[in-house]
């Protein structure tokens, strides 16, 4: 699996994967608004079944989201992702990553936890669930280099 930089005119593209994923919906504008903000950048996997959006800003990187189309679940999409982008996230200066998650998203906390990202926070009712239910934000940090991404790189 292979991982590049998303082209100027996804943003549609992303908007659509994003809601197959989440019941907040983020627009084509929301989205090139985002991408068009200093130190923004977006990956996409060669099958496009999955992104990830990142902004950078000084020694800070944060994951402002991340989507993998639930067909594509379960397959390394996620954590390619997740990898790429803190290698570049690093080559342009952050060392440090932080990202919000649903206290509920099970297999994304299961995947940050892997990656070696700890809770340093939470959000109470951030989210709202697709039933109307509040649910917490977690916020979690890690180091850059992630020391299980690095590993996992050097390892093949």
């Amino acid at each position: 699996m292979s991982v590049q930089k998303v082209e100027p005119g996804d943003e549609v593209f992303l908007s659509s994967l994003h809601a197959q994923c989440f019941s907040d919906v983020w627009g084509a504008a929301y989205i090139a608004s985002l991408l068009a903000t200093p130190g923004a950048f977006a990956l996409v996997d060669d099958c496009r079944t999955g992104f990830i959006i990142m902004r950078v800003g000084g020694d800070e990187a944060e994951v402002l989201t991340l989507a993998v189309a639930p067909a594509a679940r379960r397959r390394g999409v996620a954590s390619e992702l997740v990898a790429s982008a803190v290698l570049h996230a690093e080559r342009v200066g952050a060392r440090s990553l932080f990202l919000e998650v649903d206290c509920t998203n099970f297999p994304a906390l299961a995947l940050y936890k892997r990656l070696g990202l700890t809770e340093v926070g939470r959000r109470k009712a951030y989210y709202s669930g697709p039933s109307g239910a509040r649910h917490d934000a977690l916020v979690l940090r890690g180091e850059v280099p992630l020391p299980r991404v690095s590993n996992r790189m050097q390892l093949g």
